[in-house]
């Protein structure tokens, strides 16, 4: 049996001020749902909340949807989330009939695309500059 890492806690965001506050930060779209990050530079455990409107489905579904999400991240999607982030997942009705597997995996992508943000990118030299070692 090999240790596993220790995987971030996952708190959950609840108050309408945070997700109005996930809102001004980055998107990401996606065909099931989208998410909205927000960079707390604290560096506490990252936040996560759940956004499902009444043009989903009614209050079943709605809550089957949340049901699947929050599943999805305590299963797989932790590890991909950054510390001093919040998450908002804003789903869409096909998430209700998607196979789990796909779920988690989207989800997994989301983050791994965020987390690849949150790194500083090399600068680009403009085309046709010469690089400083060269002549």
């Amino acid at each position: 049996m090999t240790a596993e890492a220790p995987r971030p806690a996952v708190e959950r965001i609840r108050k309408r001020a945070d997700f109005l506050a996930a809102r001004a930060g980055r998107r990401l779209n996606g065909p099931f749902f989208f998410v909205e990050t927000r960079d707390r530079a604290d560096g506490a455990p990252p936040r996560v909340g759940f956004t499902v409107t009444k043009k989903v489905g009614n209050a079943v579904e709605r809550n089957r949807i949340r049901r699947r999400l929050r599943e999805a991240i305590r299963l797989g999607c932790r590890a991909d989330m950054l510390c001093g982030f919040d998450y908002v997942i804003v789903a869409r009705r096909d998430l209700l009939h998607l196979p789990f597997a796909t779920l988690t995996s989207e989800l997994s992508r989301r983050f791994g695309r965020m987390s690849g943000a949150a790194q500083p990118r090399p600068k680009r030299e403009a085309p046709g500059e010469p690089s400083p070692g060269t002549t």
